[in-house]
């Protein structure tokens, strides 16, 4: 038997799609689903981009059957299974583009950075050394962050809250664009785009309102709103910077400087002077070039580098 082409199992999962919206997710009707997925290691991803592709003709409908004030005459409702034909069309536009749907979970690698989609329209830019679990339901948009560090560009959807769980803190937003970072006692939240709410778990007075070019760190014992502090220009840029692969400092210690790196990175950063922990910098780095920026600091600090494969030492007996 020769093997499916792929126009046919995209084919294939829009039907699953329109089936499932249908007749409900029934048990039955799920372990079939989950014998074709099986069948072919192609299905999923299509079945991911078909889901992802039928939230967007969902919206469109919606869209497309609201009256405008200067309409005389109610529209008529435009059904999903009279766009679905656009499927084809909307799967270009998201070629390439990695479809996180209800329930997985995603981890990154040291080093490793990735940008993805989720299937309500939003996107995440996942940082280094990050876990985190997406969970869409039909009230409410839910990722657990682990660890690491993640950056939501959220669709704007007010029927269904987005929240970022991090521990015992909580962050809520219905369309903006927020950072969250995940801590050993909380976790820091940052905003570059409209307002987020964030809170913790069972202590509803910890509720602290945050906007765009502020920033906050959400203390898990915290009781009463935490301190919300505007950030300088640029600095949340700078937080930032590791999207496009960048690590910043406008005035960081070494110290703070090589703990950065250290989180990109394997091959470790070492201070082998401690009295140079203190000392502050600027620049810009690749955050996957260690040796250079230890070079570059050593030149900055009339300091030495001594690399070797396991580890970048700066400073020491000779420097």
């Amino acid at each position: 038997m020769s093997p499916e082409s792929a126009e046919t199992i995209d084919q294939a999962a829009y039907a699953w799609i329109a089936r499932l919206d249908r007749e409900g997710a029934s048990p039955d009707l799920v372990s079939e689903l989950d014998a074709w997925l099986a069948g072919d290691p192609r299905r999923r991803g299509a079945y991911l981009r078909a889901e992802a592709i039928w939230s967007k003709l969902d919206r469109a409908a919606l869209a497309a059957s609201a009256p405008s004030e200067a309409e005389a005459r109610p529209r008529p409702r435009v059904s999903r299974r009279g766009l679905i034909g656009a499927g084809a069309a909307l799967a270009a536009g998201l070629a390439g583009v990695w479809v996180v749907s209800r329930g997985q979970v995603l981890a990154t690698a040291v080093g490793e950075r990735r940008h993805l989609a989720l299937a309500d329209g939003s996107t995440v830019d996942v940082n280094t050394a990050s876990r985190l679990q997406v969970t869409m339901q039909r009230h409410l948009r839910r990722i657990r962050l682990a660890a690491g560090e993640a950056w939501f560009q959220v669709e704007k959807d007010a029927s269904r809250p987005f929240v970022v769980e991090a521990g015992r803190v909580r962050v809520q937003a219905v369309g903006t664009a927020f950072a969250v970072r995940r801590l050993e006692d909380g976790a820091e939240v940052y905003v570059t785009e409209g307002v987020v709410e964030s809170w913790v778990a069972d202590q509803p007075a910890s509720r602290t309102r945050i906007a765009a070019g502020q920033t906050v760190r959400m203390m898990e014992a915290a009781t009463v709103p935490s301190v919300v502090v505007s950030a300088p220009a640029g600095v949340i840029d700078r937080k930032l910077a590791w999207r496009g692969g960048r690590i910043e400092f406008d005035g960081e210690t070494l110290a703070e400087a090589i703990a950065d790196f250290n989180r990109y990175n394997a091959r470790k950063l070492r201070l082998g002077a401690p009295e140079l922990a203190g000392r502050r910098l600027q620049g810009v780095f690749h955050s996957d070039d260690p040796e250079g920026f230890a070079r570059s600091a050593a030149v900055v600090l009339g300091s030495s580098v001594t690399p070797s494969p396991s580890e970048i030492v700066i400073g020491g007996p000779n420097g």
